[in-house]
């Protein structure tokens, strides 16, 4: 079957614009495509089980919120601070209104394309099925090393608590859970999602509240100031902009919401509103725990001797050791197991649309007949978690950040390329704003902290990418496989 420039096959393309001229919008039936040859195998094809929709907004922005992890700044608060010259509220206030732009556009092409995939879909629809894959591709380091990297970080966070338990035990743990977790269900995902997020509130809520208490009465304050937000006396553009680079990362998750399309009530609409509500919410959060902190020690002498727990030692002064042992577990424990549950959730869809589309092998768009979820995707994802947690966690977490970092910020700046070709380009809709200066100040912004990476980073990356050339090609041009886009 002929597929056009935009990825989509012809008799689907027709049909759409029938539903189209009839109803004034493509139809949730209009939208099946199904690019596969006629006869038998359409018949089989159509019989599959396929993803359950019940994820409301209100579900995804949960789901977002978990992912993007409402305590960040907790773990990063030392970095964050000095970075910016002591103003760390201002890098999140910054931070959140720049994803605003990167949000836009994945609720643009998402509710052009309302299927699992994410970026890989957009682009393979919108550009052409080559650049769609190294996309894909490279969010694959981004979302496989991203519960990894949790993994470690937390399980070696636990061992300091409780020493005579080895960290590679708790990895283990928290592997299997997610994994059970994630084969039973989005249902059950998303009710664990929402008993992590009233835990991790609880936590924030104890500190702002002994936060505050402290900053207003203990003779050793200096009471509230503004200087977080704005301090004129260390106030340096390059230097804000270099720590809303650092601070951009905590918002990395909230795009695992498009991931979610096939299993949303709402395909259109719902991941685009749920990004958006998530991001205003999580950046509240972030901008308030942060002037919270800053105002408790403005000048960061109660953690100048150790930056790695700083955000703990604040709260240590504010709330005693127990605050701070608080903090420091819910930090684990939200990072160990609920967000890269949440992780796990996404990477499971990326991997079951390349399956399903021909990029990967099609053992991963297995759906279970019982749970609707692509459960053989998620399963091998638990598998590489588990080794990968064994192999590296023994090595520390510097060599995991750098490939997640690059795959997600390699990502979003093909999602904002995507929006300009699809629309200002393609369609030439004439919406300036939406689909040519909105895009392109968001990947300014993308590109920026994309070139602040070190070149470590980036030389793993392109590796990485060049090793997915090399893959394509062989799956192409000598084996011959086909790209058919066979979305539920």
């Amino acid at each position: 079957m002929t597929v056009l420039a935009a990825g989509f096959p012809e008799e689907y393309s027709g049909r759409r614009r029938i539903a189209e001229t009839a109803n004034g919008c493509a139809s949730e039936e209009a939208y099946v495509m199904q690019g596969r040859s006629a006869g038998a195998e359409t018949e089989g094809r159509s019989n599959k089980p396929k993803l359950r929709r019940v994820m409301s907004v209100p579900d995804m922005v949960v789901y977002g919120l978990i992912f993007m992890v409402p305590i960040a700044p907790f773990g990063i608060y030392g970095g964050i601070f000095t970075e910016s010259g002591g103003m760390p509220t201002l890098v999140y206030i910054v931070g959140t209104c720049a994803m605003a732009f990167t949000a836009l556009s994945y609720a643009s092409l998402g509710r052009e394309f309302p299927v699992s995939g994410s970026v890989y879909a957009y682009a393979s629809r919108a550009i052409n099925p080559g650049v769609g894959f190294l996309t894909g591709w490279a969010l694959m380091l981004d979302y496989i090393l991203s519960p990894v990297l949790l993994y470690v970080v937390s399980s070696t966070a636990l061992h300091g608590i409780v020493p005579e338990i080895p960290a590679w035990a708790f990895g283990v743990v928290f592997v299997l859970a997610n994994t059970f977790v994630n084969v039973r269900g989005i249902e059950t995902a998303s009710a664990v999602n929402r008993i992590a997020l009233v835990l991790e509130m609880l936590c924030l809520a104890v500190f702002i509240v002994l936060g505050i208490h402290w900053v207003a009465t203990d003779p050793s304050s200096k009471g509230f100031t503004f200087d977080p937000v704005f301090n004129p006396e260390t106030f340096d553009p390059n230097l804000v902009m270099s720590a809303v680079s650092l601070g951009v990362l905590s918002f990395l998750g909230f795009d695992g919401i498009a991931t979610l399309a096939e299993e949303a009530k709402d395909a259109r609409r719902g991941p685009g509103r749920a990004m958006m509500a998530s991001l205003a919410i999580v950046g509240t959060l972030f901008a308030v725990q942060t002037y919270i902190a800053g105002c408790i020690s403005p000048d960061g002498a109660v953690f100048a001797h150790d930056q790695d727990n700083a955000f703990y030692l604040v709260a240590g002064l504010a709330g005693g050791r127990a605050l701070s042992v608080t903090c420091a577990l819910a930090t684990a424990l939200s990072w160990g197991i609920f967000t890269a549950l949440a992780a796990q959730t996404a990477i499971s869809r990326i991997l079951f649309a390349m399956g399903r589309d021909g990029n990967l092998p099609h053992a991963l768009a297995r759906i279970h007949p019982k749970y609707k979820t692509p459960y053989v995707a998620t399963l091998f994802v638990g598998a590489v978690s588990l080794v990968l947690v064994l192999v590296l966690g023994r090595f520390g977490t510097d060599t995991i950040s750098l490939f997640v970092n690059f795959g997600a910020l390699t990502a979003f700046l093909v999602l904002h390329a995507t929006v300009v070709w699809h629309f200002f380009v393609k369609k030439r809709d004439g919406k300036v704003f939406a689909h040519l200066i909105s895009p392109a100040i968001g990947f300014a912004v993308i590109a920026y902290t994309w070139v602040s990476l070190s070149m470590s980073a980036k030389l793993l990356g392109v590796s990485w990418v060049l090793a997915g050339v090399a893959y394509y090609f062989v799956l192409r041009k000598v084996l011959k496989k086909k790209v058919r886009f066979t979305d539920s």
